[in-house]
């Protein structure tokens, strides 16, 4: 299984100290060399797992950059020429345009789901907390609700 992600599933989970839920899930992750100068920026040390690449067409990359950030467009790039069978990306923008280009893709709270479902997280709900309170990760109020009552942690 191919699996491409952008800078912020891997530098949240990085922050809440889970990063190891990518590795229990996937294996390795491919990363392009744009979204390892991002986590790099912000001294997150890159674990061995992950598969650092060069992207092959620029001009791909370029025109994406025009309406995404230089990671998510390498990372949505990436994903195309690896023809990768999932990209990990949050951004509402990045998944609309990664859809464009009929690439499947989930955000860190799909992972989440994912590693609940598999046993590989116990609970899901002290994770978003650790999510909005140490990372500033964003999540609304309805989607809080949504995924614990999804994955049965609330009623």
């Amino acid at each position: 299984m191919i699996i491409v992600a952008d800078t912020s599933p891997i530098m949240n989970l990085a922050v809440i100290g889970r990063l190891d839920i990518l590795q229990q899930l996937y294996g390795v992750v491919s990363i392009p060399e744009e979204v390892q100068r991002e986590l790099s920026s912000v001294d997150i040390e890159l674990p061995m797992w992950l598969d650092i690449r060069s992207v092959a067409d620029r001009s791909f990359t370029d025109s994406l950059a025009i309406e995404l950030h230089p990671g998510e467009a390498e990372a949505i790039a990436l994903a195309k020429e690896l023809k990768a069978d999932l990209l990990l990306i949050d951004e509402r923008r990045g998944r609309q345009i990664s859809a464009r280009f009929g690439l499947a893709h989930m955000g860190l709270l799909g992972v989440l789901v994912v590693a609940k479902r598999k046993g590989i997280i116990g609970e899901i709900k002290p994770l978003l907390n650790n999510l909005l309170v140490k990372a500033g990760f964003w999540i609304g109020k309805e989607l809080y609700v949504r995924i614990l009552q999804e994955v049965g942690e609330v009623s």
